[in-house]
């Protein structure tokens, strides 16, 4: 395999299931792969805010001047966006090679795609010269393949039922699954403000130093700007993390305890934190694109997720119509989902959703109709078609929000990015 296509193409294929659970294939692969990580390591999990505490834990390390690298899945547009290296995508190049190198090291052990590109991240890493890794987990923790690195600090963000045939039916169930990724004599942070009893239970057991928010940190909002305390004392007068939504200042707490815990190995500055905070980005978290009517692009696909969308939505300001994008993936609590957003709703744009996995819009519409009080709903064959009617019915000051799944949020962004190449090639 000479492109990243071409390996990506086959990675797919090396393993019959897609989601395989467990660290006994890549335990073994990872001794032999020589991609041991010199520098503290931060894992953070949870059901929803996970992508947000790692993208500010990078932002406010780069900051301060460190390499960092980070590891996040799934992506939106491209692969290469998994796979940072101070603050750059990962190149093509550097990723067959990394893929290569786990080729060799494998032998004839079955890997899923997210285990082989796991461990080609952790490759990468190791020869990167890095002073900091910052770890995201895919799927639950204890058995979840990021966690055969050894975190110097776990952060786990929120505890929400997803996954549920991977996981369990219940927080306490889940919970347990995802404190998998503490470690004895290591700080976990635990920014749930009600965590189940089997996460403090499991951080006893094996003797992890839980910090929890409300308790050993916290944050208060104030008038333009917030307040954070944590072990390391208190940092007033923080402006507002770029990344919108009032749940950002529990994930921006969760970053900065963790970024307390190591502070004798990665010290930072109020200075720091503030420029960090500010200049972090993270695409499809609502992320409000410039112009009108306004775009609004959220990748919530849990129903704790979108009850957090409701809310921005709510507090956004007030446009005459809200038209929703939705695709979904089957696999989905889809009318958990349906049923936190629709009070904001006054028209759908349903679309299918490719793969085994892929709803079609027909089955989002069954669960609206169910409702007697439904908005106006149309379907169509893929989000990007979904969109483009809704911008071609919207107003100005209307809104369209586009939601439901990673897949959705990058099928909208693709078919941005082309009609702005188009645009720019006719001028």
């Amino acid at each position: 395999m000479s492109t990243l296509s071409g390996w990506l193409g086959y990675i797919e294929r090396q393993h019959p299931q897609s989601i395989a659970l467990g660290l006994d294939r890549v335990a073994p692969v990872l001794e032999r792969l020589d991609a041991k990580l010199d520098c503290p390591v931060f894992s953070v999990g949870g059901t929803n805010g996970k992508g947000s505490v790692c993208a500010m834990l990078e932002s406010v390390l780069r900051a301060a001047g460190y390499r960092v690298g980070l590891y996040s899945s799934p992506h939106l547009l491209h692969y290469n966006e998994r796979v940072r290296v101070d603050g750059r995508a990962a190149a093509d190049t550097e990723l067959c090679d990394a893929f290569a190198a786990v080729e060799r090291a494998r032998g004839a052990t079955p890997l899923t795609y997210f285990e082989f590109g796991t461990l080609a991240a952790g490759w990468l890493f190791a020869r990167a010269g890095l002073d900091a890794v910052v770890l995201e987990v895919g799927l639950g923790g204890r058995l979840d393949a990021v966690n055969v690195f050894d975190s110097d600090c776990a952060v786990l963000t929120s505890i929400g039922i997803d996954h549920v045939e991977y996981l369990g039916a219940s927080r306490e169930a889940i919970g347990r699954e995802k404190s998998g990724i503490f470690r004895r004599g290591r700080p976990a942070v635990i920014a749930d403000p009600e965590p189940p009893a089997s996460v403090l239970a499991h951080a006893a057991a094996v003797g992890a130093q839980p910090l929890l928010v409300g308790r050993d940190f916290g944050y208060s909002s104030e008038t333009g700007q917030w307040r954070y305390w944590g072990p390391a004392g208190q940092r007033a007068g923080l402006a507002h993390p770029a990344l919108r939504g009032a749940v950002q200042l529990r994930n921006a707490a969760a970053a900065l305890c963790a970024l307390d815990a190591l502070r004798e190995r990665l010290p930072v500055t109020m200075e720091q934190v503030r420029r960090g905070l500010a200049q972090v980005t993270l695409p499809g978290r609502f992320q409000v694109l410039p112009g009108r009517p306004q775009v609004i692009l959220d990748v919530a696909h849990n129903p704790e997720a979108a009850h957090t969308l409701a809310e921005n939505l709510a507090s956004s300001g007030y446009a005459p119509e809200t038209i929703a994008v939705c695709g979904m993936l089957r696999d989905k609590d889809i009318a958990g989902v349906l049923r936190e957003v629709a009070p904001r709703v006054t028209r759908w744009h349903l679309a299918s959703l490719p793969g085994l996995r892929g709803a079609a819009a027909s089955e989002l519409a069954a669960v609206l109709l169910v409702s007697s009080a439904h908005a106006p709903l149309m379907q169509y064959a893929s989000p990007a078609q979904a969109f483009a009617a809704a911008r071609e019915a919207a107003h100005e000051n209307d809104k369209i929000i586009v939601f439901g799944s990673f897949l959705t949020v990058g099928d909208v962004m693709a078919y941005l990015d082309a009609a702005r190449s188009g645009a720019s090639g006719d001028g």
